[in-house]
């Protein structure tokens, strides 16, 4: 970290711990428990053939939280984001569903639909 961003840093690491640990202990334990029950259930048609899209990408993003690099949470949304910069001529549905569908072998509520 180079000096004019531990200036923006006004608390020191024990503090930010003291302060935020348990908040995100307990966020932690939610992903663990939505992953069991992700894993115990049964399919249910849209998703038999591979894991859901939503899940692969889950899972990719705690694989940056745990590798070790800068700048976690801007890879994370990158992970999780739409990476295209053409807008879609028509949406195949109304809101977001928190991760991007676009990548090969992706399964998930709009697989196999035309």
């Amino acid at each position: 970290m180079d000096e004019s961003t531990r200036a923006n840093c006004p608390m020191g690491r024990g503090a930010v711990v003291d302060a935020y640990f348990l908040e995100h202990r307990a966020k932690v334990v939610d992903i663990a428990a939505f992953l069991d029950r992700v894993e115990r259930a049964r399919g249910d048609g849209a998703c038999d053939g591979g894991e859901d899209f939503r899940v692969a990408a889950l899972r990719a993003a705690i694989g940056v939280l745990v590798d070790g690099k800068a700048e976690r949470a801007r890879r994370v949304l990158e992970v999780l984001s739409d990476p295209t910069v053409d807008p879609a001529a028509s949406a195949a549905q109304q809101g977001a569903v928190g991760a991007y569908e676009g990548a090969a072998g992706a399964r998930g509520p709009q697989a196999g639909r035309a």
